[in-house]
């Protein structure tokens, strides 16, 4: 089970902390998001068994990850429209 730090900003797993999705991304929302970013680290590691460049995965994996604010600026340094506008902003790549 993962646990939230007191704050809500990030989850520790295996004793390292990790910034947490943003808390404000609709369910429906954030599981697509979460769905975009399984696939694209999917395709991170079928790039690298195949010998390919992964760069454009890892791209897709970052997009993602920001899109959840887990990556970028944090989620609680935002304003709730500038929130929304970066996970509606989302393409997928």
């Amino acid at each position: 089970m993962t646990e939230l730090t007191d704050d809500g900003h990030y989850v520790v797993i295996s004793g390292r902390r990790w910034r947490a999705t943003d808390p404000a991304i609709p369910e429906d929302v954030a599981a697509e998001l979460r769905k975009a970013l399984m696939s694209a680290r999917r395709d991170v590691g079928t790039a690298l068994r195949a010998g390919r460049d992964p760069a454009p995965a890892r791209a897709r994996v970052h997009a993602a990850k920001v899109a959840l604010g887990e990556r970028g600026t944090p989620w609680w340094d935002q304003s709730l429209d500038e929130r929304r506008r970066r996970w509606e902003q989302f393409d997928g790549l």
